[in-house]
Formats: C-alpha cells, sequence, structure tokens
C-alpha cells in the first residue's frame, strides 16, 4: 500500500476556485482502480492549508493516476492557486498482524 500526503498552501483570494477544481480530482481519483482512499483536509491552524491523504494499492495504481486526464488537468492549473511549492511524501503502508 502506497501513501501519500501532498501538503498544499494555496492563495486565500483563490480558494473557492482551488475548491472548486479540487472537487473534480477527488471524484475522478476515488473512481480509479487501485484507489483506497483520496481526502482532502483543511489545516486547523493555518488558514491557507490543505493535505490531500491518498492511499493506493500499489505503485502502479499511483503511477497510472499521474498520469490520467484528471490529474494532468488539475496539476496544469495547480500553480495559478499555490503561493507555496507542493510539500509530497510518499510511505509505503503495510498492516501488522496482531
Amino acid at each position: 500500500m502506497i501513501i501519500i500526503h501532498a501538503v498544499i498552501h494555496i492563495d486565500l483570494t483563490k480558494q473557492q476556485s482551488f475548491l472548486e477544481e479540487i472537487e473534480t480530482l477527488i471524484h475522478a481519483s476515488r473512481q480509479e482502480s487501485g484507489n483506497i482512499s483520496y481526502n482532502l483536509y483543511k489545516d486547523t491552524e493555518r488558514e491557507h492549508t490543505f493535505t490531500m491523504v491518498e492511499v493506493w494499492q500499489d505503485a502502479a495504481a499511483v503511477a497510472s493516476h499521474n498520469t490520467s486526464e484528471h490529474f494532468t488537468s488539475f496539476a496544469a492549473k495547480a500553480s495559478t492557486f499555490l503561493v507555496a511549492p507542493l510539500d509530497i511524501k510518499a510511505f509505503d503502508g503495510y498492516l501488522l498482524k496482531s
């Protein structure tokens, strides 16, 4: 399982546009084969910061997502919303059996 955290710092004046655009990305990404979850969270302390938490079945699912039309379309528009580079971290998740 691959878990991705993408911290997104946006221009406050463009927050509504950002939320509208990312809604399309979230909906389409959740429909992808290999997607376990895809959720956006708003930081409670920083008004302009969001974190996308993605969980994928494997690296192949992530690679497919990264070349999907909905992802590349959003990525092409992302710079109009951002005030800082994305901070992306990927984790290899596994479950421990008790």
